[in-house]
């Protein structure tokens, strides 16, 4: 089996290539620090499974998600994340990710869940499953942030983080007057009026770390 390791710390990638090679004793690994290297390896080799942090340097985890599952559909991508599973999995899932799992839950499941994967499955936390259902079961008014495009979710990440919108225009390859319009739509989808009140939603929301 061919695993990629995404994540821009090396102490996690370790930690998580010890937990797997402990049981899938013939695995090979391959390592990215941040999206560019991630869609690079991607390009050049293939892989079985592919596990993807969502805070990616650069493009982030949603962005480089999108890119990798057009450039190899087939192959099952996991996404690993430090923020609450409510905030980010449905959203990662409808972009094509195979399955979503905590850090802090990972040393349980992520062995199990590549197994599933890797086999043609999707794979959720129990935990998640009951959210989803109760999100079914329930007449639940979404949280504004739901109601963004996921490139303006994504740049309300990026600014609610501290970047600048040249900053952003820069590491998202786009001009500046763009990235100003994605910021324009989602302050009004937003009721907001500024950055500041930004950076107060997404932390109050665990939309950054």
């Amino acid at each position: 089996m061919k695993i990629l390791l995404t994540d821009d710390h090396v102490v996690v990638r370790q930690g998580l290539k010890l937990i797997l090679a402990d049981h899938f004793k013939r695995a090979q690994f391959g390592e990215a620090r941040n999206a560019a290297e991630a869609i690079d390896k991607v390009q050049q080799n293939g892989w079985d499974v592919v596990i993807l942090d969502i805070n990616m340097p650069g493009r982030g985890g949603l962005e480089t998600l999108k890119e990798i599952k057009r450039l190899k559909p087939k192959v099952p991508v996991l996404i690993l994340s430090m923020n609450p599973e409510d905030q980010f999995a449905v959203r990662m899932l409808k972009a094509g990710a195979a399955g979503y799992l905590t850090k802090e839950s990972a040393g349980n499941e992520l062995v199990g869940a590549i197994e599933k994967v890797v086999n043609g499955g999707r794979y959720i936390s129990g935990s998640l499953a009951e959210r989803m259902a109760s999100y079914l079961d329930m007449d639940v008014q979404k949280p504004p942030h739901e109601r963004l495009s996921d490139r303006e979710f994504l740049i309300l990440r990026m600014l609610a983080s501290g970047k600048t919108v040249s900053q952003i225009g820069r590491e998202l390859n786009l001009s500046v007057k763009t990235i100003s319009t994605y910021r324009t739509r989602l302050l009004q989808k937003m009721d907001m009026k500024n950055n500041a009140e930004v950076t107060h939603y997404a932390m109050q929301n665990g939309l950054v770390e």
